[in-house]
């Protein structure tokens, strides 16, 4: 650790880290079709398809908190994230790995809890639990899933792929994870230390789901293949739609707007945040944790988009790339997006 020059992780930012840490890495072996760089690993193995991988890791106190997160539930989620990226590639996950590092606080009990939630989700999707291991922690818990998947090889999907006047899409709406997340550190905070406590959940149902039991979206990948679309780039919005829209800038080499008055809010983000004193728009654009899909199409395929039956939104469209990334707000004016700094995400 000793060293005569320290760099700040934060002062590299997302992009810098991940770049600082990766661009030394060439490639090794010809069947990596894809390195560090998108949602998952491209290898090929001579078949019909390509094999996707992905890695993803969950830290006890860092993204998630025991006191409210059920431990059946952080199972099902640990899944959902692994799956969201193999259909953000335009995949199919086909099955995970899962590694943990537990305290001596945890019962067997405890641990049978928590895969009982990933025993659910692997049922839900399709997909086999192929191996782990266990260890352990004097850290609280750790989740660690590699998810493998499968894609056929005139259909996969690159974050780097958008161009120019494609139409930037989502599914379903944004913050709902978020402000879910912040009803449960309130209620965390009001509650601590009262006897038979009642957290005030009441008419936020929808926001809780979206924290505590996320659906990756399979649905809509089905759904474009039945369309016979295949995406110019997909990423999936874990860090927020501002960080995940520069990743596809960044790889594409293009600039985007996207309009304020086209994004889709859930109604019960808008009547939290504003009970909470928090702005919506900030917790879509940054809250991230929503695993919906962002997307590109080319502009010739907006008729088709009109026929889906899966609540995905045009809200803006790729320009220049000397134009930059912006949102454009009702009276015209541009506010230029930023990525989030390092969270540990």
């Amino acid at each position: 650790m000793n060293s005569d020059k320290r760099t700040e992780i934060a002062s590299l930012g997302e992009f810098g880290l991940i770049d600082r840490l990766t661009e030394p890495f060439t490639p090794q072996n010809s069947s990596t079709v894809k390195g560090p760089g998108d949602d998952a690993a491209v290898i090929d193995t001579g078949a019909e398809s390509y094999t996707l991988l992905s890695t993803d890791m969950l830290l006890e106190g860092v993204d998630f908190d025991l006191v409210y997160f059920p431990l059946k539930h952080l199972g099902y989620k640990a899944v959902v994230v692994g799956c969201s990226n193999i259909y953000a590639m335009n995949g199919r996950p086909t099955g995970i790995t899962v590694s943990i590092g537990v305290s001596a606080k945890f019962s067997v009990e405890n641990l049978e809890e928590l895969y009982a939630g990933i025993r659910a989700a692997c049922a839900d999707y399709g997909i086999d639990l192929l191996g782990g291991d266990t260890r352990a922690s004097v850290t609280g818990l750790v989740i660690s899933v590699s998810t493998v998947g499968v894609v056929g090889k005139d259909k996969v999907v690159y974050r780097n792929g958008a161009k120019l006047h494609d139409l930037i899409c989502i599914t379903r709406d944004l913050g709902a994870a978020y402000l879910g997340l912040k009803l449960l550190e309130r209620e965390k905070i009001a509650l601590n230390g009262v006897q038979n406590a009642q957290p005030r959940f009441e008419g936020y149902e929808y926001l809780l789901r979206r924290q505590l039991k996320p659906e990756a979206r399979r649905d809509v990948v089905e759904e474009l293949a039945a369309q016979g679309i295949v995406p110019t780039s997909m990423i999936d919005l874990s860090d927020g739609l501002a960080s995940e829209l520069l990743h596809i800038c960044r790889a594409s080499k293009c600039g985007a707007r996207i309009y304020l008055e086209r994004m889709p809010i859930a109604r019960e983000v808008h009547t939290l945040a504003e009970e909470m004193h928090l702005d919506p728009v900030t917790a879509a654009l940054n809250g991230g944790d929503d695993h919906e899909l962002l997307f590109t199409v080319p502009l010739a395929m907006q008729d088709k988009l009109m026929q889906f039956g899966y609540g995905v939104e045009v809200i803006g469209h790729i320009t220049e790339e000397s134009t930059g990334a912006a949102l454009v707000t009702p009276d015209g004016a541009t506010i230029a997006l930023k990525a989030q700094g390092f969270h540990g995400n």
